[in-house]
Order: structure tokens, then C-alpha cells, then sequence
């Protein structure tokens, strides 16, 4: 399998739809020059997501894509989703992006193409000097624009985004970059441990879009502790109070 897109999805009924509609015609597109399989992860949820993803995907097949369905059967959060969806997927490339569309699916091909020979992973960044947000709750940006800033402070100037689910890796990266956290900060978590054991990282400038239907599922406090705990972790390491081959570990988050 050349590419692997991974679909998280937590009480996402109302976006099927837009699935359908905006995200798999990309997909279609992209499979006329590579083998392309999609995995959707439903992390427990508690509406019609799971039945709408078959009766939509399944059941009418998309020609040339393969599909795969994985399911939690209690809602586990981000990370461990994202962790399922990486154990599922077999291509060499594997992309993650939100099923709301808050990054706009189209954008994908983009997004691969910044993955030239000499990068290993790629994030969107709405905050890199080329980047957008529209529409975005102010409390959404204070926790990722403000998170971004000191993972820039602590990590690497160069990347402005550091809390995007919307990413390309290169099989190497999912397969031995660690990432402990099961919530929110898996995707933070996960570019900082590869940047810090030396895979490069480059930037998608792009629009971070409001969300459409349904709400976001972050759970603020606890998000907020999660990443100022990891923090506390790469500040220890970068001032070799730890040791320098220990990678910053969280748990839950």
C-alpha cells in the first residue's frame, strides 16, 4: 500500500456527509496514481457515527480504495485512536486529518507534495507567517497558538504549529516514534519526539476553518495540563536533568 489516510472520528454523524462529499472525490483523485486505503477509527461513539460510516462507505464501495473500519467500544480519546488507526494502516505514507474538514480535505495532495525526499514528516501550521485561521473559537487559539509558541521556544523556532491532527508521516516515523498520551496532546507528542530523535520536520501553511456541525471534544483543562506537564518534561531534558536519551514522557493527557 503506497498511502494510508487516517480518519479519527468521536460522535461525527453530522459530518458524514461532508465525508462523502468533499473528502472522498480527493481520495478517488489520489487513487488514480497510487494504492490508497482509508481507516476510519470510531472511538466510541455514542450516536450514529459507526452505522452512518458503513451504510455510507461500505456498503456503496469507492472504487479503488480500500476501507477499513476500526472501532473502540468506549470512547478512549485522540491518541488512542490515532495509536489504532497507525496499528491498522499498511501504506509507506500515512496521513491524519480531523473528520470535520477544519482543514479542508482538498488540501491533502498539497500536503503530500511538501513531503520531498529529505522530509519525514509534515503539519499544517495555520500560525506560520503564510497560514490562516478562520472562525475559530478564541479559546481554541489561546490553548494552540499559546501551547505552539512555547513548543517553539523549547523544541524548534522554525515549526509554528505543533498541535495539528492534520499531518503526513513517513512509515518510519509512526513506526518508531514513541507517544504516550491517549487525548489530545498524542499529535503535539508525537512531532516533538520525532523532531527530538532527529526525523525533519517541515510545514503546511493553511487555513485552520471553524468547525460546522457538531462541537469540538477537547477537554480544555485537561488539555492545558497535559501539554504544560510534557513541557516540564523537554525543559528537564533540554537542561540534561534527565537523561539525554530519554524521550519526554507523558501519561494520559
Amino acid at each position: 500500500m503506497d498511502l494510508s489516510i487516517i480518519i479519527p472520528c468521536y460522535n461525527e454523524a453530522d459530518n458524514i456527509p461532508k465525508l462523502q462529499t468533499e473528502f472522498f472525490p480527493v481520495v478517488a483523485e489520489l487513487a488514480q496514481a497510487q494504492s490508497v486505503e482509508v481507516v476510519f477509527v470510531d472511538d466510541g461513539s455514542t450516536d450514529d457515527t459507526w452505522s452512518a460510516l458503513n451504510q455510507t462507505f461500505d456498503e456503496g464501495g469507492v472504487p479503488d480504495v480500500l476501507l477499513k473500519f476500526e472501532r473502540h467500544p468506549v470512547n478512549r480519546g485522540l491518541g488512542a485512536a490515532i495509536r489504532t488507526g497507525f496499528a491498522t494502516a499498511s501504506g509507506e505514507i500515512v496521513v491524519t486529518t480531523d473528520s470535520d474538514g477544519t482543514y479542508q480535505f482538498a488540501e491533502i495532495p498539497a500536503l503530500l507534495a511538501r513531503l520531498t525526499p529529505e522530509i519525514d514528516m509534515v503539519t499544517a501550521s495555520p500560525y506560520h507567517p503564510a497560514g490562516e485561521v478562520a472562525g475559530v473559537p478564541a479559546y481554541r487559539l489561546l490553548l494552540s497558538r499559546g501551547s505552539s509558541i512555547i513548543y517553539r521556544l523549547l523544541v524548534d523556532w522554525r515549526i509554528h504549529t505543533y498541535t495539528a491532527l492534520f499531518r503526513v508521516y513517513r512509515r518510519r516515523v509512526i513506526q518508531n516514534v514513541p507517544f504516550e498520551s491517549d487525548g489530545f496532546l498524542a499529535g503535539t507528542e508525537l512531532l516533538v519526539n520525532g523532531i527530538l530523535l532527529g526525523y525533519r520536520a517541515a510545514e503546511y501553511p493553511t487555513i485552520l476553518h471553524s468547525r460546522v456541525h457538531g462541537i469540538s471534544k477537547a477537554k480544555i483543562a485537561r488539555t492545558i495540563w497535559a501539554h504544560l506537564k510534557f513541557q516540564g518534561h523537554i525543559l528537564l531534558r533540554r537542561l540534561h536533568l534527565t537523561s539525554p536519551l530519554q524521550l519526554p514522557r507523558t501519561i494520559g493527557g
